[in-house]
């Protein structure tokens, strides 16, 4: 990713599957950013020109999420990690892919033109935690399948309160085994901010394929009964110092998902028109704008 530029592309969609870690990441690289009202159709159109770079030459892969209710004009970007070596590749191949299709001199500048239409940004490195996550996906294939049919995500930040970590973890499993006693409980996948965040963070994640999927879940008291309702409640106040929630939406114009991911469901991930009609824009004006042309396919004096 190009850190330098300030373009990091990496859900805050927290992600968490046992079996499926070693073929997704143990970790989540998120890149949350605010962008300026007036600069959106600036935004969409680099991040637009990222992805196509990357699919070109073999670069990084991400999903985006645009928020639906929360904060307005906040993007996510999330890519997964096997460790922190894998970080330092996966830049090195994304900023190699967006040189290799413009040129060095033009990725720097789209870097620039990209960080001017933020008004912040925000990176963490979160570790997915599988001990503390209900009902996900078998193995890599059942993952990649769950995740590339699901449209919308609701996720809460959890700060947990200095020295409260271990009573709160020792719940979330209490609630995890719970959870998956119940036949119409929803998979929930857990993360923990390890590197970028101020204290202790967890994110609690569930997705779907629709909004409606939030209709008619089992409520809590059905989960935990009258005991666990209330050392929840209990937990919750001695613990947890604040909460934050968000609903987002998957952005597939502005995601480069990896194959499997995107597979599971073609005309969502790559929608045919699209892809013909972003493909006419870009001959259209060649002519005025051959400094933005890949490298690759400018013409030779």
């Amino acid at each position: 990713m190009l850190r330098k530029a300030i373009w990091a592309l990496g859900v805050a969609v927290s992600l968490a599957a046992p079996m499926a870690v070693h073929a997704q990441g143990d970790y989540l690289d998120v890149f949350i950013v605010k962008v300026k009202p007036e600069k959106l159709a600036d935004f969409q159109t680099l991040t637009k020109k990222w992805i196509d770079a990357n699919r070109k030459f073999n670069g990084d892969h991400w999903l985006a999420m645009a928020t639906a209710y929360g904060e307005g004009d906040v993007y996510q970007f999330t890519s997964p990690r096997q460790d922190y070596a894998d970080i330092d590749k996966a830049n090195e191949t994304a900023m190699a892919a967006l040189n290799k299709a413009y040129g060095k001199d033009i990725a720097e500048k789209m870097g620039r033109d990209f960080a001017n239409c933020l008004v912040w940004s925000r990176t963490e490195l979160r570790r997915r935690r599988p001990d503390l996550s209900r009902k996900v996906p078998p193995d890599a294939a059942a993952y990649a399948k769950f995740i590339g049919e699901s449209r919308v995500l609701r996720t809460t930040a959890v700060h947990v309160r200095p020295g409260h970590v271990p009573e709160f973890e020792a719940f979330l499993k209490e609630f995890k085994e719970a959870g998956e006693k119940v036949a119409d409980a929803q998979p929930v996948f857990v993360s923990q901010v390890v590197e970028g965040g101020k204290g202790a963070t967890f994110y609690i994640t569930a997705l779907r394929s629709s909004l409606g999927g939030f209709d008619k879940n089992p409520t809590l008291l059905q989960i935990l009964g009258e005991e666990g309702l209330k050392k929840f409640q209990k937990v919750n106040a001695e613990s947890v110092e604040e909460t934050q929630s968000a609903i987002l939406r998957f952005s597939p114009e502005l995601s480069n998902p990896p194959e499997e991911i995107a597979s599971a469901s073609a005309e969502f991930w790559h929608p045919k028109p699209m892809m013909a009609a972003a493909a006419s824009k870009a001959k259209a004006p060649a002519a005025k704008t051959s400094e933005m042309k890949p490298a690759a396919e400018k013409q030779k004096p």
